[in-house]
This record gives structure tokens, sequence and C-alpha cells, in this order.
């Protein structure tokens, strides 16, 4: 996979098909591989960008703290080094995050927008606690002692009971993930700015999609979003949970191409 420097890091990123540029942002603790299905598919028509962002896959981290700004600003990076002035910016989870403050320092550079399982506020200092809590863990123990407790999470009972070669899928990206790159994350997720007062202020076509199931940001997040976003898109994807285009890929594709085409 191509290399470029970006900042003071090495990223990785994948980098297919020919046409309209899509950019693709995978949640935490995820990597580039979250949107294989859709790479294949999107890049029959569009070409298709999907890095891994800063301290996640093959991608290098120095930061304590990789705020959701900072990766942004990686993405506006790789896009001006691969000559991409404007795109499809799209996130999932985290990547969501990011696209959204990629949104606010870079709006010229977005033609549309997909949001998908993701949500404009802020932690509340619950959440906060949690993520900084959980990033000492993950620097003391290693991935491994969350990745189990993080699974039920995103899938749902279904697929955890009946789709044993997803599960494990996703379970091995996670425990790929480098526990410095997962800490500093996390530490940039619980620091992060409440975008919601950006919403109403897009003025880009926008898709947002979420799995029914989602028990990380659920449907009425989404549904927030969709409500101060102008003219914007939503679909809730049935028999879905937080990686909803994994688990319903064939209809998250179908979405996907249908809004850019429109």
């Amino acid at each position: 996979m191509p290399q470029i420097r970006i900042d003071n890091i090495q990223m990785t990123y994948t980098d297919s098909g020919a046409g309209p540029p899509v950019v693709l942002l995978h949640g935490y603790p995820f990597n580039r591989s979250l949107w294989t299905e859709q790479i294949e598919e999107l890049s029959e028509a569009h070409r298709v960008v999907a890095p891994d962002l800063r301290g996640f896959g093959e991608s290098d981290s120095f930061e304590n703290v990789a705020t959701m700004d900072r990766m942004a600003q990686d993405v506006f990076l790789l896009m001006e080094a691969l000559g991409i002035s404007t795109a499809a910016v799209g996130g999932l989870s985290m990547g969501g995050y990011v696209a959204l403050a990629f949104y606010r320092q870079f709006s010229t550079r977005v033609r549309s927008l997909i949001l998908s399982d993701t949500r404009s506020q802020a932690d509340t200092e619950d959440g906060k606690q949690t993520r900084e809590k959980q990033a000492k863990q993950i620097l003391a123990e290693g991935m491994a002692g969350i990745v189990d407790s993080m699974l039920p999470k995103l899938l749902t009972p279904e697929t955890v009971s009946k789709r044993p070669e997803l599960v494990k899928r996703i379970r091995d990206m996670m425990l790929k993930t480098k526990p410095a790159g997962a800490s500093a994350a996390l530490l940039g997720m619980a620091a992060r700015d409440d975008q919601t007062e950006l919403l109403a202020r897009i003025a880009v076509p926008t898709l947002i999609l979420v799995g029914r199931d989602d028990a990380i940001t659920p449907v009425e997040d989404s549904e927030k979003m969709h409500r101060e976003i102008k003219g914007s898109s939503l679909v809730v994807i049935e028999n879905a949970g937080h990686v909803s285009n994994l688990e319903r890929s064939d209809q998250f594709n179908k979405e996907l191409i249908q809004f850019l085409r429109a």
C-alpha cells in the first residue's frame, strides 16, 4: 500500500479507482480495511481514498493526544499531496468526528458529507472519564483487555451468534491496533469540540446512516443531526449495530451509490 509523509508521520492509505473522489475515514479502534467492501463497490465509478488515520493501521503516531482537528489536518494534507481539490468526505464513528472537524476547517474542500454511526455532540463528563480510564488501561495491558468488552456494543446479538467470520475480522482488526495510537485517539475524542452548532451551517449534500441497533451512537443522535443539517438525508439500517457498513454492507453500499450519483 502507498505511504506518504504527512506533517510528522508516515501515513498509509488506499487509493483505488478513478472518477469523482471519495475520502473514507475509519472509526476507532479500526483501520482503513474497515472500508474494504465500500472501496470495492465505489471504485467502479469513483476514486476512493481511505487512509489509516494517525496512530492506526500502518500510520505513525507520536503524540500522547491525537485530536480530531489534527486528524482532519492530516486528511487535508493527504488530499493536497494527491491533487484532490474537493471530495465527498465520509466517516464512521470517530471518522465522523474527523469529518465534521474537517468540514469546520476546510469546508470549501468538501463536495458532500457522509456521516455514519456518529454524533455531533461532545462527550459528557462521564464519557470523558471513561475514555481516559480506557486509555490508561490500554497502555498498561494492550488492546486485548478492551476488545471482548467492546464487541457486543459494536454488533447486533444476531451477528455475534451467527456470523463468526465477521466477528473474527473485527476482533483481529482491533487487536492489531497499536496501544499508543488507540490511547492518543481516546484522549483526542474525549477532548473534541461539540460540533452541534456547526450542523446548521453545513451547506453541502449530506447523507446520514445509522444502524437501528447502534448502542454507541443511537438513532436519536443521527435524527438530531438530520434535523439540524438542512436538506440532509437520513437512512436507518435495520438489523445493524455500530459498524453498519460491515453488518449490512449491501444496503450501506446501495445508499452510498445512490447518494453519490445524485
